[in-house]
């Protein structure tokens, strides 16, 4: 849902909210009104017949048939009212209305002493009204009014010998009413509140175009920007037109020029930031390939002079120092040649050459190239392949055997002798949760995979280092010689990450310290 309509719906259900409180207040203040003008009539009413007439229980007693047409006639005017004669018990001895109880019943006290009591004291201080019992409909649904009654009499009597009880309940509007009300209070009110309503309509219509229209905009360049990107030339047309003027000094068009100079900002940055990556990537390619030539030649060179002096005990000192740079400049030949590789497949033009090929003969053939080091070093080296399933992958062969061959180097480094190193394939419908410590994946793949496991039985690697085995001239595992040696570059596992990426896979490190460590390759099968 927009803004736009979540803002209109807002101002509708608030109007509509609106207007049904102000309806029903209306109608709680028009029926309170009518209540207490029905009472204030009342109490006129009954002061005016206690003035006429002050000996009604006399009357009654005289005679009792004609005293209810005599109530009768006294309400012709008002046929909404009822009189009701009781006496000091309650009971029931006259009646205006024909359907009030029979004669003799008892009717409840307690509201009729009440309006008795509120008349004696001169009526409520705020001219509320007073709801009592009705006989005729059995609830209290009526405005009432009393008056306490005496008999005459020469010697002394109670102070209330009787009542005389006024109940007022409002009928049904006749027709007639209905159409008078119609054409007098309707019309106008709904002529009045159709025109509040447009008015009501138009404003806010106003507001929330000039809400939503410069956030409307603002969203549309944002838009642009996530599908342009940063790589937008600041003097190009589109980036021009994405940048244009914005008017007003409002909260929304601040907004605006904000976003624009951060949008600008952030390709100035990028920009910056590409052609530091392309001076790095170049560097490095250039550096490599310059420096390949002379390091062959320097091993070139010195393997010659070990040859040279291998009979001449003479010169055994010079042949170890030879040894030495020997082992040094191989160690730099082949972290240069690691460096150009990488800054080869960080090219963003880089393609791979797939092919579709079954990775368990693939597998098979990498594991019988590093039979005679690993018998070398002592260390059992087998293959194994999990599952019927036929392991097959769509994969740049070159960089699949580089990525598998540098899991291997680095699980023999590691593996002390009378161990094994296991090299296993298999078919799987998703990635495995990783049990122990877990490098993170670089990556994402989901579905059929054809996961691909070097697992050694060398010291492991500690829990802090794992999230940075992917880090470049990273070395994880303690007690590693340095790079005058031949146990790794730091390399090796930052290119199995980049040629997993390139074949949207991932590469997970399990490792227990003391039990060994697992690197799985994980690539879609397919």
């Amino acid at each position: 849902m927009s803004v736009r309509l979540r803002l209109a719906l807002t101002v509708f259900l608030t109007g509509l909210a609106t207007a049904v409180a102000v309806l029903a207040t209306v109608a709680l203040a028009f029926q309170r009104f009518e209540r207490e003008s029905a009472y204030l009539r009342a109490e006129a009413f009954m002061t005016r017949v206690l003035q006429h007439h002050d000996s009604l229980l006399d009357q009654q007693q005289r005679n009792p048939e004609e005293f209810a047409s005599f109530l009768r006639s006294l309400l012709l005017f008002d046929p909404d009212s009822r009189l009701y004669l009781l006496d000091a018990q309650g009971r029931l001895l006259a009646s205006s209305s024909p359907a009030a109880p029979a004669l003799g019943s008892v009717l409840p006290l307690q509201g009729v002493q009440d309006a008795a009591e509120m008349a004696s004291s001169g009526g409520h201080p705020d001219g509320a009204y007073l709801m009592g019992f009705d006989p005729d409909h059995g609830d209290d649904m009526a405005v009432v009014a009393a008056r306490r009654l005496q008999r005459s009499s020469i010697g002394p009597a109670p102070s209330t010998q009787g009542y005389l009880y006024l109940a007022c309940r409002k009928q049904n509007l006749p027709a007639q009413q209905l159409v008078m009300f119609g054409s007098s209070l309707a019309g106008p009110a709904l002529a009045t509140v159709a025109a509040l309503i447009v008015l009501a309509a138009a404003m806010a219509a106003w507001i929330i175009v000039t809400v939503t229209k410069p956030l409307q905009a603002l969203s549309d360049e944002v838009a642009q920007a996530e599908r342009l990107g940063f790589s937008l030339q600041a003097d190009s047309p589109s980036n021009a037109q994405s940048l244009s003027p914005v008017p007003g000094q409002d909260e929304f068009a601040r907004l605006r020029r904000g976003f624009h100079g951060l949008l600008v900002k952030l390709r100035q940055q990028w920009g910056e930031l590409k052609r530091l990556d392309n001076f790095r990537r170049e560097s490095v390619s250039n550096l490599s390939h310059d420096l390949r030539s002379p390091l062959t030649a320097t091993v070139a060179c010195l393997e010659t002079l070990e040859l040279r002096w291998a009979d001449q005990p003479e010169r055994a000192p010079d042949r170890q120092l030879v040894e030495v740079a020997l082992r040094n400049t191989r160690n730099a030949a082949g972290m240069v040649r690691s460096l150009g590789d990488l800054a080869l497949l960080d090219e963003p033009q880089f393609k791979l050459h797939l092919a579709r090929l079954d990775l368990g003969d693939v597998l098979d053939d990498i594991t019988r190239r590093f039979e005679q080091r690993a018998a070398r070093q002592g260390v059992a080296l087998r293959f194994v392949q999990h599952g019927q399933a036929t392991p097959v992958a769509e994969v740049d062969i070159e960089l699949f055997e580089r990525a598998v061959a540098n899991l291997l180097d680095n699980a023999l480094k590691f593996t002390p002798a009378g161990q094994a190193v296991e090299l296993s394939v298999e078919h799987v419908q998703a990635p495995a949760a990783s049990a122990a410590s877990s490098a993170e994946p670089a990556g994402s793949s989901a579905g059929a995979q054809v996961r691909v496991c070097v697992a050694d039985q060398g010291p492991g690697i500690a829990a802090h280092d794992l999230p940075h085995l992917f880090d470049r001239l990273y070395q994880s595992r303690e007690g590693v010689a340095p790079a005058t040696s031949e146990e790794g570059k730091g390399l090796g596992l930052t290119i199995v990450k980049r040629i997993a990426e390139l074949h949207r896979g991932t590469v997970t490190v399990r490792s227990v310290v003391g039990e060994g460590t697992t690197v799985c390759l994980a690539l879609p099968a397919g």
